[in-house]
C-alpha cells in the first residue's frame, strides 16, 4: 500500500463499497425474491418501457449473456413481457412486477439511502455526489493507454 496513490486509493475504497453495498443489497432484496441485478433489471424496464433487449443491455451492469437468462427468469416469474412489434421484439413490465416495485422501491431506496444518511451531513451528499459525478463522466470519455 506504500507506493499507491491517493486516487487508486480512493478506487480501492469505491470498489470494496462497492461490493459491500451489493452483497447487503442482495441480501436485502432476498425478502423480495430479488437480486441486486434483477432489481437493476426492472428499474431500467420501468423507466424506458418498451425497450428492446439491446437497448436493456446498455443500460444495466449484465452481460448480453446473462441479460437473456436473467429475463427468461423475470418472464417465467410473470414479471415481464417480450412483445414481438414487426422485427423488433420489446420488453415491458406486467403488472405483477408494478406492484412488486411499488413495494421494493421505497424500501429498498431508504435502504441504500441509509448507507450515507447515518454518516454523511446533507451538504457533505451534495459534494460527494458532485463529485463523484464528474469523476464518472470523464471515465466515459476516458481510453485506455497504448500498450
Amino acid at each position: 500500500m506504500r507506493n499507491n496513490t491517493i486516487g487508486s486509493l480512493i478506487w480501492l475504497r469505491l470498489m470494496r463499497f462497492t461490493n459491500q453495498s451489493n452483497q447487503m443489497s442482495n441480501e436485502f432484496l432476498k425478502r423480495f425474491d430479488l437480486t441486486t441485478a434483477q432489481f437493476d433489471v426492472l428499474i431500467q424496464v420501468r423507466t424506458y418501457q418498451p425497450l428492446t433487449q439491446m437497448e436493456l443491455a446498455e443500460k444495466v451492469t449484465v452481460t448480453q449473456g446473462g441479460i437473456s437468462r436473467m429475463l427468461a427468469r423475470l418472464e417465467k416469474e410473470g414479471y415481464i413481457v417480450r412483445k414481438q412489434d414487426w422485427k423488433t421484439k420489446t420488453i415491458s413490465l406486467t403488472d405483477k412486477a408494478e406492484a412488486l416495485m411499488e413495494q421494493v422501491m421505497p424500501e429498498q431506496l431508504a435502504f441504500q439511502t441509509s448507507f450515507f444518511d447515518d454518516v454523511l451531513s446533507e451538504e457533505e451528499q451534495k459534494t460527494l455526489y458532485a463529485l463523484m459525478s464528474r469523476v464518472h463522466k470523464h471515465s466515459e470519455k476516458k481510453e485506455i493507454p497504448p500498450e
